[in-house]
């Protein structure tokens, strides 16, 4: 059962200009993110490792801007926006409900756009009505970056979907986030921030060791990778 869909035409490997358009998507948000919000975080979190660290960090600029409604200067990402399909490929994302019941997101198996996809998710997210778009866009935020098993359903949505308990309930996360986030990654709070590459060495570093994958705790990984994700998030902002 389709839950989600996003379609995206898109110029090919071998066209000369980097081209996107959106295509027909399904994106409900009730109970905001919602399945629409899930399915256009996952689509950014499994094609952004694909990218630049600078494109992924162009992309979470553009979140913002899109979120405010804001109007968008083209290219983007090196890609240009437009309505015309003619001469695009296809591809089509979809969030599925199994028989078993779990939730399974279905990647575009045919065409490899890694930009084209997350910009994508990006502008489609801002259609989707102003007062469930901030809660996509978080998601979408949370999903840059990432850096676990995009084909494990569970690890995914997992963390797409987190709530960040601990740092909702953390005394020092709301009086300085930033204290925060230097904690969450290891760092001391009295010292200056460091730079983003080194902050970026330090992101990469825990976030294998989370990784159930890399030896890290199946049991609690998805709120792990998702503390070190807004850290991240909240240093580099």
């Amino acid at each position: 059962m389709t839950l989600a869909e996003l379609e995206v035409y898109h110029s090919r490997p071998i066209a000369p200009t980097r081209r996107v358009a959106l295509g027909r998507t399904v994106l409900p948000t009730d109970d905001a993110p919602g399945f629409g919000g899930l399915l256009l975080g996952a689509v950014v979190a499994r094609y952004c490792q694909q990218l630049d660290s600078d494109l992924c960090e162009e992309l979470e600029v553009l979140s913002y801007q899109v979120e405010q409604g804001q109007r968008i200067a083209q290219p983007r990402l090196r890609h240009r926006l437009q309505q015309d399909r003619i001469g695009l490929s296809r591809s089509v994302h979809r969030l599925e409900r199994l028989p078993n019941n779990k939730l399974h997101v279905d990647f575009e198996s045919e065409h490899d756009a890694p930009a084209q996809f997350v910009l994508a998710s990006v502008y489609a997210a801002g259609t989707i009505d102003a007062q469930a778009r901030p809660a996509v866009m978080n998601v979408i935020r949370r999903a840059i970056g990432w850096q676990g098993d995009a084909s494990s359903d569970d690890l995914l949505l997992s963390h797409l979907s987190s709530t960040f308990e601990r740092f909702a309930l953390s005394s020092s996360s709301q009086a300085d986030p930033v204290a925060w986030a230097l904690e969450v990654l290891g760092l001391d709070p009295e010292q200056a921030v460091p730079d983003p590459a080194d902050l970026r060495s330090t992101f990469r570093s825990l976030l294998r060791e989370a990784h159930p994958d890399i030896g890290g705790e199946v049991s609690g990984a998805a709120d792990r990778i998702a503390e070190l994700t807004e850290a991240r998030r909240i240093l580099l902002a």
